[in-house]
């Protein structure tokens, strides 16, 4: 069992997954980076001074300045502002790998063509398969 699972471990495939894994995870956490401290900020300017983060409703009947005041006095809330956030981080991470499977996929070989299975029967113009010595067709001889 042991040597059947190191030989699905060591295949390219899963090799190839695991390191996808791994740089995917680091990319995304550079792209949560540059959405929360670079994209943000100036849209949230931009915007009026909204701190996208800090956006939520209050569910509660207490009235909260933040949302770091309404978590830490408990306060059940719905934090859209982080939803947003995290919807920006999706669709750049989402951009960024089709873009980069474009490009992987116009470097890949295109498969060769198909052999054909049938040719033209020179007499009446029918496919017929390739090894045909004769047309089912019209009956006439193919060989040479």
């Amino acid at each position: 069992m042991f040597k059947e699972f190191k030989e699905f471990a060591m295949r390219g495939n899963v090799l190839d997954m695991a390191i996808g894994i791994i740089i995917g995870a680091a990319f995304g956490k550079i792209i949560t980076i540059l959405v929360n401290e670079v994209l943000m900020p100036p849209l949230g300017l931009l915007l009026g001074n909204v701190d996208f983060s800090n956006l939520f409703i209050n569910l509660s009947k207490d009235s909260y300045s933040s949302l770091a005041a309404a978590k830490a006095a408990g306060a059940p809330t719905i934090n859209y502002g982080l939803f947003l956030n995290s919807i920006i981080d999706f669709v750049i991470v989402a951009f960024a790998i089709f873009l980069l499977v474009k490009q992987v996929n116009r470097f890949k070989a295109k498969p060769a063509p198909a052999a054909p299975s049938t040719k033209e029967c020179p007499y009446c113009l029918s496919a017929i398969p390739i090894k045909a010595t004769k047309c089912a067709y019209c009956g006439s001889d193919l060989k040479g």
